[in-house]
């Protein structure tokens, strides 16, 4: 079996019905003998109206305690689909990004990772525990304060955590069914591309593709870390991201082992 990185964004985690759905495809995950550990960011619009408000209080919101604020949406998300998972008779853990040991340094709103300590992760997995990690955040090295990551800051959460932990593969889910030729929401005509390298999607990246930002898949590539990019809502195959064609992926509970087969190569 394998350990499997898995990223939640907003769109999946938008409110009480999302979250149990997601809790339904981690409980497959696990039930299946994977070690599972699950990045999650804010619900839905969570991260806006934070923001809005702070700006109701004051247009010139400190930094440091913008941070503070901001970092409330994803520990919300990440009790709450522990709780989800629980439910279903998973044992979960949630844990806040200092707590998962993601390192960061001083810049408050746009802070960069700069070590990644997963012991409290590792030793959750080995106890049969999914690890549920709130995204976009860390912790300070020097100064010891909580830091938010910028735009795509949970992407880069998951795949520092799945460098850090020697994953087998990090799944980033959305609400899309991969990666695009266009956005499908847009250009009803966009074809999914099933396989890219790494050097392909930073490129698409840097050309302005939103389902991935550049920092995650930079990391990505440094590390050598496989992405899986895919729909929560759906068992769709999505666009495999890997430098290495002949590389195994774990398989996965959601489709079968010919389409998963088909996907890795």
């Amino acid at each position: 079996m394998a350990l499997v990185v898995q990223k939640y964004g907003g769109s999946s985690v938008e409110d009480a019905t999302a979250i149990k759905r997601v809790a339904a495809r981690i409980a497959k995950y696990s039930k299946a003998g994977h070690e599972v550990v699950v990045v999650v960011s804010a619900m839905g619009d969570t991260t806006d109206e934070l923001i809005d408000l702070a700006e109701e209080v004051t247009p010139t919101p400190p930094p440091r305690e913008l941070d503070m604020l901001l970092t409330a949406g994803e520990r919300i998300s990440m009790a709450v689909l522990s709780m989800a998972l629980n439910n279903l008779g998973i044992s979960a853990h949630a844990y806040t990004g200092s707590q998962a040991g993601v390192i960061t340094d001083d810049s408050h709103g746009s802070a960069r990772i700069i070590d990644v300590t997963p012991g409290r992760i590792r030793s959750a997995l080995d106890q049969g525990h999914v690890a549920i990690v709130a995204g976009f955040q860390g912790v300070s090295h020097s100064a010891k304060e909580i830091t938010t990551l910028g735009r795509g800051g949970s992407d880069t959460t998951a795949v520092a955590l799945a460098a850090a932990l020697g994953a087998d593969v990090c799944e980033i889910y959305s609400d899309v069914d991969g990666v695009f030729t266009a956005d499908p929401r847009i250009v009803p005509t966009a074809r999914r591309i099933p396989e890219l390298s790494a050097e392909e999607m930073l490129e698409m990246a840097a050309s302005g593709a939103k389902i991935l930002m550049l920092r995650c898949v930079e990391y990505a590539r440094r590390f050598g870390v496989p992405l899986h990019v895919r729909s929560s809502y759906s068992g769709k195959i999505g666009t495999i991201i890997c430098d290495d064609s002949d590389r195994d992926f774990p398989v996965d509970p959601i489709i079968t082992r010919k389409q998963q087969a088909a996907a890795a190569h």
